[in-house]
C-alpha cells in the first residue's frame, strides 16, 4: 500500500478535506451506481481513489492518466483490487479498441486542456453503440465569475451553453444535472425513508442505503382524526434555505478568516524562533586537549 499523494491544487486527493472532499466524492460514487457489472473507464484518473470506488461497487475499470507519478501511486495504492487495472495515457490518444467500454467516466477534465472535441471524439470512439459517457465541468460563470477566483491549473472553462453544444457535436442525446454543496435543512417523511436517495462513503467503498441514515434532529408530526385527512408525503424529501445562502457565505468566510490567521501565527512562529537564536547566548567553543594541556591560548 502507498502513502497519500502529495496535494499541489493540480488534482484532488482522498486527504483532502472539507468540501472539495464531498464534491468529488459525490460523482464518484453516483457514477458508481450506473457502472456496476459494467466495463468502465476512468479517463484522467489521478491519484485512482476513483476508480477503487467504481471497482469496489462492481465495475471493471481501467484508469488511465497522463501523469506518470499519479499512475505509479494508482498501481501501488489500489492495484491490489480486483478489476482494477492502471494505464498511462494521453486522454485524448486512448490505447484501447472501438467499443470497448460500457461506461467512460471523466470528472474535472475538460477545464485542464484546450482540445475538448478531440477529448469527447475519443470518448464516443471507445464506448460501445449502447454505453454512455458520464462527464463533469465546472460551471465558468458560478466557479470563477461567481467567486471571483482563478484556477492557475485551469486551461479552459466553459458556460453552460458551450458544453451543451460541444456534447451535442459528438452524443446526440445528453440530460445536464446540476452539483453544487449547499447548506440545507432538509425533512423526510419517517415513515417512507427508504424512498430518498442517498449515496455514502463508508471505510473507503461506497454504501447505497436505503433511504436516511442519519438520525433526525428534532420531529415534525402531521396529526388528524383520521388518515385520509393528512397530505401524502409520498416518501418526499424537503429542503430548505435562503437565496443568499447565509450559512455557506458564513462558512467560507470562516475558511478563509481560519487561513488568514493560520499564515499570520505562522510568520509570528519564525520571528519569535529568529528572536530566540538572536537572544542564545553564544556556543562555547571547546579548545583542542593539547591546547588545554599546555596552556595555549
Amino acid at each position: 500500500m502507498s502513502g497519500s499523494l502529495e496535494f499541489t491544487g493540480e488534482r484532488f486527493t482522498p486527504e483532502c478535506e472539507r468540501e472539495i472532499w464531498y464534491e468529488h466524492y459525490h460523482r464518484y460514487v453516483l457514477a458508481a451506481r450506473w457502472c456496476a457489472n459494467t466495463r468502465t473507464l476512468d479517463a484522467a484518473c489521478g491519484e485512482g481513489y476513483g476508480s477503487a470506488l467504481l471497482a469496489q461497487a462492481g465495475a471493471s475499470v481501467k484508469g488511465v492518466d497522463i501523469s506518470e507519478k499519479a499512475i505509479d501511486h494508482a498501481r501501488q495504492r489500489y492495484g491490489h483490487l480486483d478489476g482494477i487495472e492502471f494505464h498511462l495515457s494521453d486522454c485524448t490518444a486512448l490505447p484501447f479498441d472501438d467499443n470497448e467500454f460500457d461506461r467512460v467516466v471523466s470528472f474535472e477534465t475538460l477545464e485542464h486542456l484546450q482540445e475538448h472535441d478531440m477529448l469527447l471524439a475519443e470518448f464516443r470512439r471507445v464506448l460501445k453503440p449502447d454505453g454512455y459517457l458520464i462527464i463533469s465541468s465546472p460551471d465558468k460563470e458560478t466557479y470563477s465569475g461567481g467567486q471571483e477566483s482563478v484556477n492557475e491549473f485551469h486551461v479552459r472553462e466553459l458556460y453552460r451553453d458551450e458544453l451543451e453544444e460541444l456534447i451535442g457535436r459528438h452524443f446526440p442525446a445528453s440530460r445536464l444535472l446540476g452539483q453544487k454543496l449547499m447548506f440545507h435543512s432538509a425533512i423526510w417523511s419517517m415513515e417512507a425513508a427508504e424512498r430518498v436517495t442517498l449515496d455514502q462513503v463508508s471505510e473507503g467503498k461506497p454504501v447505497m442505503p436505503a433511504g436516511v441514515t442519519q438520525p433526525p434532529m428534532y420531529y415534525i408530526a402531521l396529526c388528524a382524526a383520521d388518515l385520509s385527512c393528512l397530505p401524502d408525503l409520498d416518501g418526499r424529501l424537503w429542503l430548505f434555505d435562503d437565496r443568499d445562502e447565509s450559512v455557506y457565505q458564513h462558512y467560507h468566510g470562516e475558511v478563509r478568516r481560519n487561513m488568514a490567521a493560520g499564515g499570520i501565527i505562522a510568520g509570528l512562529q519564525k520571528e519569535i524562533e529568529e528572536l530566540k537564536a538572536q537572544m542564545a547566548p553564544p556556543a562555547l567553543v571547546q579548545k583542542p586537549w593539547w591546547r588545554r594541556f599546555l596552556r595555549k591560548p
